[in-house]
This record gives C-alpha cells, sequence and structure tokens, in this order.
C-alpha cells in the first residue's frame, strides 16, 4: 500500500511508518519535525522566518495584529502549497490532526481539499487539541482537564491560546467540513477516545506505536540515590500541569536530601532530551491527562518509573491495576509528594513497575503491530 502521513508532533507518525516499511509499504511523511524536537521528515513545510532580529519580531507582530495568525502560518501554508503537487496518487492520506499546517484555517481547508481530491482515501488522528476534544473539556465534561488551570486563571490566556482556538466558528467549519470528508477518524490514546465517543465515525483507539529498536535501554542500578527526572516544554508547562511538579519536588528535596537527584532540563530536541533522562529511575511527564502520551511511552519501554495518565478507564481497556505499570499523576501536590516518597522508601516498587512497564510497551504499543492495525482498519474503510 502506498500511504501518505502528514504532520509530525511527538515522533508518532515516524515509528508508524518504520512499522508500516517492515510490513512492505511505502510511506512518505511530511511535517513540520514539531520546533525544536526536530523530528525527522521526508518534505518540510515548517517556517524559515524564525530569525530573532529585532525586525523581523516587529514584522511578525505587525502581521499578527492585523491577521491574527504570526508570519510563520502564512509561510508553512505557502510552503506545503509548493509541496502539494508531489503528493499525488497515495492509496491512504493520515493526518496527525484537525491543522496539521497549522497555516490559517481557510488555507489549511483549501490544502485538504486538495489533498483528499489527488488521493483515494482520508484517515484523521484524533491526537493532540482539536475542535471536538477541546470543546469537550471546555464543556466540563472532563472529572478534570488541562483548561482547569485556564478557567482559574484567565489572565493564562496567552498560554491556552493554541487551544482556546479551536472553539472559534472558523475551527468549528473546518472539523465539520473533515469529518463530512474522512473515510474515518482513530483516538491515539484514552483523552481522545472519551470525547469521541457516539461519533459516526470514530474507528476505535490504536496505542502510540513505539519503535523499541531505536531507543538504548539500560538496567536500573539502585545505588546511593533516586534520580528524578523532569523536562519542561515552556509552551505546555501549564497545560501538562508542571507546576504541581515542581513543588512536589521541593518538598521531596527538602525531605531526602542526599538521598535524592533531581534533574530539570528545558526545550531539549528530542535526542537530547532522551539522553538527559537515561540515568534516572522515575521520570515526571504531565498531569493532566487520562492514558500516556508519547515522551511517557517511550520512557516507559526503557524502563522509567513515570508519572502521567493512568487512569480508571485506560486501565479497565488493558485489565491493569493501580500503579501497575505506571503512577497515575493528578493536580495535588500532597499526592504527589506521598507517591514519590512511596518509592523512594521502597526502591523494590521502581524496579517491579520498571519491568512491568516494559513488558507492557512490548505487548501493546509495539511499532510494528500497531501497524498492522492500521493497516486493517485503513483496507476495511
Amino acid at each position: 500500500m502506498k500511504i501518505l502521513l502528514i504532520g509530525e508532533y511527538s515522533r508518532l507518525h515516524n515509528s508508524l511508518k518504520e512499522g508500516l516499511q517492515e510490513l512492505g509499504h511505502e510511506v512518505f511523511l511530511v511535517g513540520m519535525g514539531d520546533s525544536f524536537k526536530q523530528f525527522p521528515v521526508d518534505y518540510n513545510y515548517d517556517a524559515s522566518f524564525s530569525d530573532k532580529s529585532f525586525i523581523k519580531n516587529f514584522i511578525n507582530k505587525i502581521f499578527y495584529r492585523l491577521f491574527g495568525q504570526d508570519v510563520h502560518a502564512l509561510e508553512r501554508g505557502l510552503r506545503m502549497l509548493k509541496i502539494l503537487p508531489k503528493l499525488k496518487d497515495y492509496e491512504v492520506v493520515q493526518l496527525i490532526n484537525e491543522t496539521p499546517i497549522q497555516t490559517f484555517v481557510w488555507l489549511e481547508k483549501f490544502i485538504i481539499k486538495r489533498l483528499m481530491k489527488q488521493n483515494k482515501k482520508t484517515f484523521l488522528l484524533s491526537c493532540g487539541a482539536d475542535y471536538i476534544s477541546v470543546k469537550f473539556a471546555w464543556e466540563g465534561k472532563l472529572r478534570y482537564s488541562f483548561l482547569d488551570v485556564y478557567k482559574r486563571d484567565n489572565s493564562l490566556e496567552s498560554k491556552f491560546h493554541y487551544a482556546l482556538k479551536y472553539l472559534k466558528p472558523e475551527y468549528k467549519a473546518l472539523s465539520e467540513f473533515l469529518y463530512k470528508n474522512i473515510s474515518g477518524v482513530i483516538a491515539s490514546d484514552f483523552d481522545y477516545v472519551l470525547p469521541l465517543q457516539g461519533n459516526a465515525k470514530f474507528l476505535g483507539l490504536i496505542p502510540n506505536p513505539i519503535n523499541t529498536e531505536k531507543l538504548e535501554t539500560f538496567p536500573l542500578e539502585m545505588k546511593d540515590k533516586i534520580i528524578i527526572f523532569l523536562g519542561i516544554n515552556r509552551g505546555t508547562y501549564y497545560s501538562k500541569g508542571i507546576e504541581f511538579f515542581e513543588k512536589a519536588l521541593e518538598q521531596i528535596k527538602e525531605k531526602y536530601g542526599e538521598r535524592v537527584e533531581v534533574v530539570v532540563t528545558e526545550n531539549l530536541p528530542y535526542r537530547e532530551y532522551i539522553n538527559a533522562y537515561n540515568r534516572s529511575h522515575i521520570i515526571l511527564d504531565q498531569i493532566y491527562s487520562y492514558d500516556q502520551g508519547y515522551n511517557a511511552l517511550e520512557a516507559m519501554a526503557k524502563g522509567k518509573v513515570v508519572f502521567s495518565g493512568a487512569e480508571k478507564e485506560f486501565l479497565a481497556h488493558y485489565n491493569l491495576t493501580e500503579e501497575q505499570v505506571l503512577i497515575n499523576a493528578l493536580p495535588d501536590v500532597d499526592y504527589l509528594v506521598e507517591k514519590l516518597a512511596g518509592l523512594i522508601e521502597n526502591p523494590t516498587k521502581i524496579l517491579e513497575i520498571s519491568q512491568a512497564a516494559q513488558q507492557f510497551i512490548n505487548e501493546q504499543h509495539n511499532y510494528k503491530k500497531v501497524a498492522e492495525k492500521y493497516f486493517e482498519i485503513w483496507k476495511n474503510h
């Protein structure tokens, strides 16, 4: 099968591509590489107008005031238009989310229409913010969500612009256009399954593919210190609840002193980020999630004890018990301190969760098995 993947934000499409190629399919990946993370793509439509000079920043501010988008959005759209004639005659096109190009909405719609016209089937991933998932969270239909932070403090609006924009009429219209024309939508984890329940185009959950063959793993060594890692992406600081982790770590450092080592990094490229936590026993990933995102899954594959989403829906689906393969992270500092302290006081539990996490990834997230699931859905819809 000849397959075109559009967009890359987490390495999901890279791992899926690798799995599909192992199965003998022809796969082409077009995307931006996701800013500082620098994921590889076959064609890159990211903006190059990124110089931080005063003149370019001034031009960008004026552009934003006039059009409500920065100049990068226009450049991304124009670069994708230039690539479009080469993206023909694919049996399957998969969009990473509702706005894979991240350009003006009208231009996004025009490009997607062209892609649909010059290829056979188009599928959508619900993976990251989109109209349906943001609306679901905004209406309070989740027990807790990343938008809770904004609802408590509206002064943080600029930090949530990337998500709140999906509530605007033009993004709603884009979403409705997509759902009328796609062959189906696939959820990458339970954060996106919940909003899609009952949707006629929903084809189910396919777990994120993890290529463990590309991940260097090390046996956990329980020596003098328990090493705790927190990797901060400033762009998602509030939506991932990093402030709760920071407050919990302050208490842990005060309580345990030399018994722990805390490593904190910011905005590292993907390869540097992976290498930065290799020595760690515990990874603090994110708070406001019901399932694990890509960073958490890769850390689990490397045998780390991860604090991320592990809510009852996730546990029931995979027939797991609490704290079997990871620790459910909640927006509660005292709770986080308690869970961290429990691991520090009982290192054998770290080893147990580490082994179970690796086994879980190998069984449920193997990139070749996941690629087979995608192929079956694409073939039958």
